[in-house]
């Protein structure tokens, strides 16, 4: 038990650690997209997820800066694979980083009626799994890290990371490439983006309250 709680402190100093690095450390989007652009599409595209991984694990607050890069250089349908494909690769890496060091601790931790809630979240449906990765205001790295605390199989999780964040990604980098370099440092920008595009708009909000009825319905569910 002693090596188990040893096991879980050192997780819980790293995300502890790695929550500080995010938000001492500033990442200069302009040095990026400059070193970016040096190399022809057949390497930057590689470096980027490379750069993605590495950088967004240590400094978490910059996903969204990667995604603005990623969005403003390579445009919205060709970051949209990129990012996943980073995404799934840090998904690998935090969910068993995670199982690793947790899991056994919380396995012997929970008793009772938490015991029957883990065994609960285990069985849960494929479906709700892929909602959760669709769902825009769910941390992707969150779900990575709860996962590997659950008894969810690894290939399970996968498979859900694979289906369900697409959708979730494009549309993200769709709106960043649609607004331009405006939303740096115009927030408003995007407001009067949508606007102007009543369809994208729309398609938003159907989304959006889509996720959110499911969402609602599973917690709800019996």
């Amino acid at each position: 038990m002693k090596k188990q709680q040893t096991r879980f402190l050192i997780l819980v100093a790293v995300l502890i650690l790695l929550w500080f690095a995010g938000n001492f450390f500033h990442i200069d989007t302009g040095r990026i997209e400059d070193f970016l652009k040096k190399f022809p599409l057949i390497f930057s595209a590689p470096f980027f997820i490379i750069l993605y991984c590495v950088i967004t694990f240590f400094i978490w607050l910059s996903k969204d800066f990667f995604k603005i890069i990623a969005a403003l250089f390579f445009g919205a349908y060709l970051s949209t694979p990129l990012i996943l494909i980073a995404e799934i690769i840090n998904a690998v890496i935090l969910f068993n980083l995670s199982r690793s060091l947790g899991r056994s601790f919380i396995e012997n931790s929970l008793q009772g009626k938490f015991g029957s809630l883990d065994k609960k979240i285990a069985k849960m449906n494929f479906f709700w799994l892929v909602m959760f990765r669709l769902a825009p205001l769910v941390p992707f790295r969150f779900l990575d890290l709860a996962a590997g605390l659950t008894s969810i199989s690894f290939k399970k999780y996968i498979s859900a990371v694979i289906l369900g964040s697409p959708l979730r990604i494009f549309w993200v980098q769709y709106i960043i490439a649609g607004v331009g370099e405006n939303i740096l440092g115009n927030p408003a920008a995007l407001t009067a983006y949508l606007q102007l595009n009543k369809p994208l708009c729309i398609i938003s909000f159907v989304y959006l309250i889509s996720i959110i009825v499911v969402m609602m319905k599973m917690k709800f569910k019996d």
